[in-house]
């Protein structure tokens, strides 16, 4: 059996940028290891049969507020500027997202400025101190008519679950601006990485000290290598066999078209809130600047089986996550990270910085 410092289970964010600095910052021996025949997790890309640049996982968007976290990845990528932006098909109609200023007066058919649509919401908003819910949490800000129109049947068709079913984090995460600013995003530092993502993992699990193994499961592989210490960035229930239970997921299939022209949408992603099956479209040629004839748009379905995508945020799912966090903390050199091992919604940047933050912490070890 050939001998390893480190055991990876996963070759996304989490499991790579912990491989990479384990390698070279403290000349370990790594082992990382994947179930799926590519690295990058669900930010793999790849060419497909018309040439175009896509992403098989669904939309996936670098930004970060974190100048650590821009400056790791800048060691393995030159960047492309892009600042992403969405819209709503909301009646036929296309509206800002997240809701601004412009999409305030397009539905309600004013000409307010900042402080008169402050006012505004405030007057038809539902005054919830605080808010027990996705549903009360809408419209303590917007009130009903935007909460039924953008978010209802959107939250509906994502999770299958009544937004006042779920926690109020759901919603929590949009803002709403008084002002025009029509960015998805507020961070700073707003970039696609040049040559795709997985030209960027390729690099970044490139050091010598690293082996990758794809289509291996940590089942399989456990009792053939040994190793020192294991970092799992898994599902976590999965590691402990289910024995509370199976944690609830969301997750995503995908249905892909290729147009002979060079773009089909004037946007990178226009969500549906009401029509059709699927939540959104997503082209992303728009982010990537690739410059190609053909354009292949992806629709985005949610689904209850399949790659585990999104936690459910509910109460009941917390308390039986946090029964495994229970059973990882009596474990000894095993860590759980990323969105399955902490069954927490995380964006890549905020993946990369707990990465970042474990690193030192194994350091100082």
């Amino acid at each position: 059996m050939k001998k390893y410092d480190y055991l990876i289970v996963g070759a996304g964010f989490a499991g790579s940028v912990l491989a990479e600095r384990l390698a070279s910052q403290l000349n370990k021996k790594v082992l990382i290891i994947d179930k799926r025949n590519h690295v990058g997790g669900n930010c793999y890309d790849y060419y497909d049969k018309a040439g175009v640049l896509i992403q098989k996982y669904g939309a996936h968007l670098f930004h970060t507020k974190y100048k650590e976290v821009f400056d790791y990845l800048s060691q393995f990528t030159k960047w492309r500027r892009y600042e992403h932006r969405v819209k709503a098909c909301v009646d036929k109609k296309i509206y800002d997202l997240p809701i601004n200023l412009n999409t305030i007066n397009k539905f309600f058919g004013k000409d307010l400025n900042s402080k008169e649509c402050s006012n505004y919401l405030n007057k038809i908003r539902v005054k919830i101190k605080k808010p027990k819910d996705s549903e009360e949490q809408v419209v303590s800000k917007v009130g009903w008519d935007i909460y039924k129109r953008f978010f209802e049947k959107y939250t509906l068709k994502q999770w299958e679950i009544h937004p006042r079913d779920l926690e109020p984090e759901v919603t929590a995460r949009i803002p709403i601006r008084f002002n025009k600013d029509d960015r998805y995003f507020g961070d700073k530092y707003q970039f696609m990485s040049k040559n795709g993502f997985t030209e960027l993992f390729r690099k970044i699990l490139g050091h010598k000290n690293i082996t990758v193994k794809l289509q291996t499961s940590y089942k399989k592989i456990k009792d053939r290598v040994k190793f020192d210490k294991l970092i799992f960035t898994g599902c976590i229930d999965e590691f402990f066999n289910y024995k509370f239970g199976q944690l609830p997921y969301r997750s995503l299939k995908f249905k892909w078209k290729t147009y002979n022209k060079p773009f089909y949408q004037e946007y990178t992603v226009i969500n549906f809130p009401n029509d059709y099956k699927y939540t959104k479209s997503v082209e992303i040629k728009h982010a990537t600047g690739q410059k190609i004839s053909k354009t292949t748009v992806g629709q985005e379905f949610p689904a209850a089986s399949g790659e585990p995508y999104y936690p459910i945020p509910q109460s009941k799912n917390k308390k039986l996550y946090e029964k495994y966090a229970g059973l990882s903390n009596e474990l000894k050199d095993v860590y759980f990270v990323g969105r399955l091992g902490e069954y927490k919604y995380l964006n890549m940047d905020q993946v990369i910085y707990n990465s970042l933050k474990l690193f030192n912490k194994l350091s100082r070890k």
